[in-house]
């Protein structure tokens, strides 16, 4: 299907369908993207780039340039991506469970964000480059997804209030930090400060412990 697709689009002849056109050249754009993730995913950023990125996708590199204006384009459409990662792992549906204060909805966050990030192998890698580099794409892909989970956030608490007193921003903040940092360290070494991260009993032992820190500070 991409090589029909890529075949056409670098065709030089006058004729054809615009209408198959149109569609093939979709079709381009999301093969070359898919490409892009799972490279990334597969090695990380230190061997991202945009011959590396054509060789997996399978098509010319002119095609890079044409539909999304090079590298930093592309990492921009993966960022893009990030809200729909959200709506699609951290779901708005409540699982049964009753949100009837603050702290239920953090607890549902926490928990669903925690189990989110220990299934994807390319958020893994875009929070590592978040963490270890401080250049333009590194924020684009940071601020997309703090906005899309702040979105989230919002959409859900409705009229649900945090307790007084309470800096939800710098709490919020440091939760997820712990979340990210654990799904890091279990990556990386299978453990985090001496806590095992390796089994589900293992991970069911950081649930618990995450819930009972999200309920200390909010109820």
């Amino acid at each position: 299907m991409l090589n029909e697709a890529v075949n056409l689009e670098n065709s030089r002849e006058a004729g054809g369908e615009p209408e198959r056109r149109v569609r093939d050249r979709g079709a381009t754009e999301r093969a070359i993207l898919a490409a892009a993730k799972r490279l990334l995913a597969e090695e990380g950023f230190q061997n991202f780039g945009i011959n590396a990125v054509a060789r997996r996708a399978g098509c010319d590199k002119q095609l890079i340039y044409r539909y999304y204006g090079g590298l930093d384009g592309l990492v921009e459409a993966i960022g893009a991506d990030l809200g729909t990662w959200v709506k699609d792992r951290i779901p708005e549906d409540t699982g049964g469970m009753f949100l009837l204060t603050y702290g239920d909805l953090m607890e549902r966050l926490s928990l669903l964000l925690l189990d989110a990030l220990r299934n994807d192998q390319l958020m893994r890698r875009i929070l590592a480059w978040e963490i270890s580099e401080n250049t333009e794409q590194v924020r684009r892909l940071s601020e997309a997804r703090s906005k899309a989970l702040a979105l989230w956030l919002e959409r859900m608490r409705g009229s649900l209030t945090p307790p007084k007193g309470v800096d939800t921003a710098a709490v919020n903040a440091i939760v997820i930090a712990a979340i990210q940092h654990l799904v890091l360290a279990a990556s990386a070494g299978g453990q985090c400060a001496g806590l095992s991260l390796k089994t589900s009993k293992d991970w069911e032992k950081a649930a618990t412990a995450l819930k009972r820190i999200v309920r200390g500070v909010y109820g």
